[in-house]
């Protein structure tokens, strides 16, 4: 067992990169192949409510279905409160399959990144300081994971637009099916390692909530990402838990 190896893993929606302006694109483009809408402006009024509406979205297929909400009348407050009920009802009620409604909104990527990739690129935004603080890590050889479930090949693109260096194997998106409990556990065997040498950082809770239920991960240093898709009440929510640390980014940027 190697006791003195770090390993610190971090999701990358809302922790590493702000990916709101193409969230709201790509959900656009989709929401227009699949209603055959080509009101763009209708749309258009709900980049707003769509920000603010981020944090309720679990996986990327999830992202044209709440454009679909929001124009069907459905309000902020209920998307807030009953996310998962709507979400159910929806696909339901529009024979939607979740699993073709993923492969369209990865399908709308690629074709944006085959035809214009700069321009993708452009609606990408890494936090402030973050660059640093990574490459700062990468230097201290701490071992550094990516854990998502954004495609990989996605988050490969933006980080080498950043010039980012993190091996590929360490770059772990969607495409590997898995819940993230079960990749942290991978990665700490393929790291001969246990669970106190390993931090985790994501910016949705219930993620970090499944890690402290598993009994062999326990150990392991949970931080909400406060400056991620998450609201106030779950930051409130994380601190009564009491085996999450909130963490800012100032925090965490300037953690040497």
């Amino acid at each position: 067992m190697n006791t003195n190896k770090k390993i610190l893993a971090l999701d990358f929606d809302g922790v590493i990169c702000d990916g709101l302006l193409e969230y709201f694109e790509t959900s656009k483009r989709t929401y227009q192949e699949i209603w055959h809408s080509e009101n763009s402006a209708q749309i258009e009024q709900f980049r707003e409510p769509f920000y603010r509406l981020r944090p309720v979205v679990e996986t990327g297929w999830e992202m044209p279905l709440l454009l679909r909400c929001l124009s069907l009348g459905i309000s902020e407050q209920s998307i807030f409160e009953n996310w998962h009920l709507i979400v159910e009802n929806t696909v339901k009620t529009e024979n939607l399959d979740p699993k073709l409604l993923g492969q369209k909104v990865d399908q709308v990527r690629d074709n944006w990144i085959k035809t214009d990739v700069n321009n993708w690129l452009s609606l990408h935004r890494l936090y402030p300081g973050i660059k640093a603080k990574i490459n700062q890590l990468i230097n201290q050889n701490m071992t550094i994971y990516i854990v998502s479930t954004k495609e990989g090949r996605f988050i490969k693109e933006i980080l080498q637009q950043e010039a980012i260096i993190i091996p590929e194997n360490q770059i772990i998106g969607k495409e590997c099916q898995r819940k993230k409990p079960e990749t942290l556990r991978l990665i700490l065997k393929d790291n001969n390692t246990n669970p106190e040498n390993m931090s985790f950082i994501e910016d949705r809770i219930e993620p970090l909530e499944r890690v402290h239920q598993e009994a062999d991960l326990k150990g392991i240093n949970l931080s909400l990402a406060t400056w991620g898709y998450n609201t106030k009440l779950t930051h409130l929510r994380a601190k009564n838990l009491g085996f999450i640390n909130l963490l800012t980014l100032e925090n965490f940027t300037s953690i040497s």
